[in-house]
C-alpha cells in the first residue's frame, strides 16, 4: 500500500478495506469431522474498507461456539443454536412401570412402538430392557461381524431410537431393528446423537452400530461456513496461509472410507458443477436466477448463494445435488429475513441486496453493519464509486489489506475503483445480520468511514476533509502498514 492512496489528480482517497490481521495459529479447516485434522478452522478474518472488520471464530463439531473478534469482544451475532439431540434419554421408574403395563395390553408386534413412545417421555433404563427382553422373548437377530462396506445413514431432527433402528436395518447395518433398539437402550450416549449423516459399516453387531453412531468421528457431510467465506481458496501475501473456500470445505467433508483410502468429491468436481448452466438444478432461487444467468464468470455464479452457518449434506450425493441442497436451503434462510420485499425500501432488488450485504460483511464489524450499509446506499444514490479494497481483492488469488495502485487500476467486473455501482456478484457469503443491516440501514448522510486503530474504532463522516484527517490517524496507528 502506498502512503498516498490517491492516483494523480484530484480523485478522493479510496476506502481502507480487506485488512486481514491473520490470526492463523493453525491451518484453516472449517469443517466438522474428527475423521480429519483435529484443528479444524482456527478462525480469522479482519477486513477494513473505508471501514474495518475483524473477527475470530472458533468452529466446533456440532455448531458454532461463541465468537470473538480480534479485539477479544464476544460476538453474539449469527446462528448459535445447537442441533436438537435425538435418541434415548433416561426414563424414570414410573415411566418404566407404564411401559410394562402398556406392553401387557398390546400385541407383541407393537412392543418397539410402545417403548419408542416412552423415549419421548424421558428415557429408558435397565428395568425397561428387562421388560423388553421378557416380552420379546430375548431373541433379536444380530450380526456377528466383522462387517462389510460403509454406508451413510441419516439421523433426522426429532428421530426416536425406533426410527434410527429402522434406518439402520434398512441399510443392512444391523440384522434387526430390535437388536439395535436393545443396544441403544444400554448406551446412555444415544441421548447426545445429533441430526446429520453418519458413515457406518454394514452387517455389524448392533452394539457396534450404536457405538459407531455416538462417535463424532463417524459423522460426515458436516460443515461450518463462517461469515465472509468465499467459494474459492485465497492465499495471504504476507503469511502464505491459505484460507479455504467453500468448495474445499465441502470436498473435505465429503470423504468416506478408511484413512489412507478415502474417496472424496474433489474441488474441481464441485467447481465444474457450480458453473453449470442449469440454474434450477443448482437450486438458484427465482429472485436471483436472471442476475446469475448473466454473471461474467460462471465459476463465480454461486458466490454468496450458500449462506454462512452450519450445514449437513449427504456425501454420497453427486456434486450438483449437494450444491442444490446448500443453495436452496440458504435461499430459505435469506427469504426468512424478507429479502424478497425489503429491497423496495432501499431501491435494490433481492440479488443486489445480497451483493451489498456481502460488502458490508467484508467491510465492517457487526456493530457498524448498519452504518456501512448506509454509506453504500448513499454513495450509490449520488453515483459515487464505492472504492472498496475488498472488491479489488476479490478477483486476486493472493490478497492483503494493502492493494496496489496497479491492482486498483485493473478493470474487473468487481473492482469498484474502476467502475461505479455494485460488483457483478456478491463477494462472499454474508451473515444474516449483514443482510438485515442492508434491509434496515442506519439513518445518516455518511459517505466515508475508516477504522483508526487496532481496537476497531471506526469513524463515519460526510466531510471529505474530516475523512482525510481520519485516514491520517489510521496511518499513525500502523493498521495500514503493508507487507509488499
Amino acid at each position: 500500500m502506498t502512503e498516498d492512496r490517491r492516483p494523480p489528480g484530484s480523485r478522493e482517497p479510496d476506502s481502507i478495506s480487506d485488512y486481514d490481521e491473520h490470526l492463523y495459529t493453525q491451518p484453516d479447516y472449517g469443517y466438522r469431522s474428527d475423521r480429519s485434522d483435529p484443528y479444524r478452522d482456527a478462525g480469522y478474518y479482519a477486513d477494513r474498507g473505508d471501514g474495518h472488520r475483524s473477527e475470530y471464530r472458533q468452529e466446533s463439531d456440532f455448531g458454532y461456539e461463541p465468537e470473538y473478534d480480534s479485539y477479544g469482544r464476544h460476538d453474539e451475532s449469527g446462528p448459535r443454536a445447537m442441533p436438537t439431540a435425538v435418541g434415548v434419554p433416561r426414563l424414570s421408574r414410573g415411566d418404566a412401570r407404564r411401559i410394562r403395563e402398556a406392553a401387557r395390553r398390546k400385541r407383541r408386534g407393537r412392543i418397539i412402538g410402545v417403548l419408542a413412545g416412552a423415549v419421548l417421555l424421558g428415557g429408558i433404563g435397565a428395568a425397561a430392557i428387562a421388560v423388553y427382553d421378557q416380552l420379546s422373548g430375548g431373541s433379536s437377530a444380530d450380526y456377528a461381524g466383522p462387517g462389510g462396506p460403509e454406508v451413510v445413514v441419516e439421523v433426522h431432527a426429532g428421530d426416536t431410537a425406533e426410527q434410527i433402528a429402522t434406518a439402520m436395518a434398512a441399510k443392512d447395518v444391523v440384522a434387526s431393528e430390535s437388536a439395535f433398539y436393545k443396544a441403544a437402550l444400554r448406551n446412555d450416549s444415544m441421548s447426545a446423537v445429533q441430526p446429520g449423516f453418519y458413515a457406518v459399516a454394514t452387517r455389524i453387531p448392533a452394539s457396534e452400530a450404536v457405538s459407531t453412531l455416538v462417535s463424532p468421528s463417524s459423522r460426515v457431510g458436516a460443515i461450518v461456513i463462517s461469515e465472509g467465506r468465499q467459494l474459492h481458496d485465497t492465499r495471504d501475501v504476507q503469511t502464505g496461509a491459505v484460507k479455504k473456500g467453500i468448495y474445499t470445505l465441502i470436498s473435505e467433508a465429503s470423504c468416506l472410507g478408511p484413512v489412507g483410502a478415502q474417496k472424496c468429491i474433489t474441488y474441481d468436481e464441485l467447481d465444474k458443477a457450480g458453473s453449470g448452466s442449469n440454474l434450477a438444478a443448482l437450486g438458484v432461487p427465482d429472485w436471483a436466477s436472471a442476475r446469475v444467468a448473466n454473471v461474467p464468470d460462471r465459476d463465480r455464479q454461486l458466490e454468496g448463494l450458500i449462506a454462512a452457518g452450519s450445514w449437513d449434506f449427504d456425501p454420497t450425493d453427486p456434486p450438483v445435488e449437494i450444491l442444490r441442497h446448500l443453495v436452496s436451503s440458504s435461499a430459505e434462510n435469506y427469504e426468512a429475513t424478507g429479502i424478497k420485499t425489503a429491497g423496495a425500501n432501499v431501491g435494490l432488488d433481492p440479488y443486489q441486496m445480497l451483493i451489498v450485504a456481502s460488502l458490508v460483511e467484508r467491510e465492517a464489524l457487526p456493530a457498524d453493519f448498519d452504518k456501512v450499509a448506509r454509506v453504500v446506499l448513499n454513495r450509490l444514490a449520488v453515483d459515487q464509486p464505492l472504492q472498496f479494497d475488498s472488491t479489488v481483492n476479490y478477483s486476486l488469488d493472493e490478497t492483503e489489506v494493502a492493494t496496489t495502485d496497479a491492482d486498483r487500476a485493473r478493470v474487473t467486473p468487481w473492482n469498484t475503483y474502476a467502475m461505479s455501482g455494485l460488483p457483478a456478484t456478491p463477494i462472499a457469503s454474508p451473515s444474516i445480520n449483514a443482510l438485515r443491516a442492508v434491509e434496515n440501514p442506519a439513518p445518516g448522510d455518511y459517505l466515508y468511514f475508516v477504522t483508526i486503530d487496532k481496537k476497531g474504532s471506526t469513524l463515519f463522516t460526510r466531510s471529505y476533509d474530516e475523512h482525510l484527517a481520519n485516514i491520517e490517524l489510521a496511518r499513525k496507528s500502523g493498521i495500514l502498514d503493508s507487507g509488499r
